[in-house]
């Protein structure tokens, strides 16, 4: 069976343009890691066979090799080989979620805020009174870590800073990504995936839509870009502690309930580069 060339009849030239477009960051990320070409294309035939087995089936009827066969364009035999292939799981970084539910809980819980409900400082160790720490606060999410090797892997990232008074603040930039190769990895999958997701939703005329705007401009000096930088930069630490605060009001209110295993993901982000013109095309 032959695969069908995007050149193909049927297939938007808009959405051609678009996913060459998409994958050129994708690409330049795989090639900086080593991922080849072959590797690449073993990762997204599996993807193609998973999806259209789980996602594409048709109403009351068993999902067949033929049909993934004629969705996909892979060969049949082959689609038989990927369908019984172990599911793979991902690793979700216990680390990582770990560090995200401590950031959720002193960012947004009202007992971990001042007045202006901003984080409070919160003293190293804990005290035999009881009270808020930081040493109970790691407690509290997990027993796995202890509070001082948290404490000086969130040092090491600039999360927090520890006065001479042994009290921990937590950074303004709490919510950027973290410097941990593994975490940046963990955080790319997940809000690369939700962002696309939510598109692909949209396009798909999916009812209610998911927002997802974006705010571009052109013809920008660089002075002009730097300024919007840094501007994007606090109006977006701004939004996140909001919706923070307020996902996590819900989620206590929800806890408990039958219908909490929904999760929802709001970000923000912020690029800009040098255009260039386009090049004539090569002989």
């Amino acid at each position: 069976m032959n695969n069908q060339d995007t050149s193909a009849p049927g297939i938007q030239p808009s959405l051609v343009a678009a996913i060459r477009h998409l994958l050129r960051p994708l690409v330049r990320l795989l090639l900086s890691h080593g991922v080849t070409f072959p590797a690449f294309c073993n990762l997204a035939k599996s993807a193609y066979a998973k999806i259209a087995e789980e996602e594409f089936r048709l109403a009351s009827k068993p999902q067949t090799d033929s049909r993934i066969s004629l969705l996909t364009g892979i060969h049949r035999r082959e689609i038989n080989r990927l369908r019984n292939e172990p599911a793979e799981k991902i690793d979700l970084s216990h680390r990582a979620s770990m560090s995200a539910l401590l950031l959720t809980i002193w960012s947004g819980y009202p007992e971990y805020q001042d007045e202006q409900g901003l984080p409070v400082p919160l003293p190293r160790l804990a005290n035999k009174g009881g009270g808020l720490s930081f040493e109970s606060l790691v407690q509290s999410v997990s027993k796995d870590f202890r509070a001082r090797v948290v404490l000086d892997e969130w040092l090491r990232q600039g999360i927090v800073k520890l006065d001479e008074n042994d009290m921990v603040f937590l950074c303004a930039d709490a919510f950027v990504l973290p410097q941990d190769m593994e975490e940046k990895i963990y955080y790319f999958g997940q809000n690369i995936h939700d962002h696309m997701a939510a598109t692909v939703h949209n396009l798909a005329g999916g009812a209610p839509p998911f927002m997802e705007r974006c705010v571009f401009y052109d013809k920008l000096s660089a002075d002009s870009v730097k300024q919007l930088s840094d501007y994007t930069r606090t109006v977006g630490m701004k939004a996140l502690h909001s919706v923070n605060k307020r996902a996590a009001e819900l989620q206590k209110r929800d806890e408990g309930q039958a219908d909490a295993v929904h999760r929802a993901n709001f970000g923000v982000y912020n690029f800009s580069e040098a255009e260039v013109p386009d090049e004539a095309p090569k002989n």
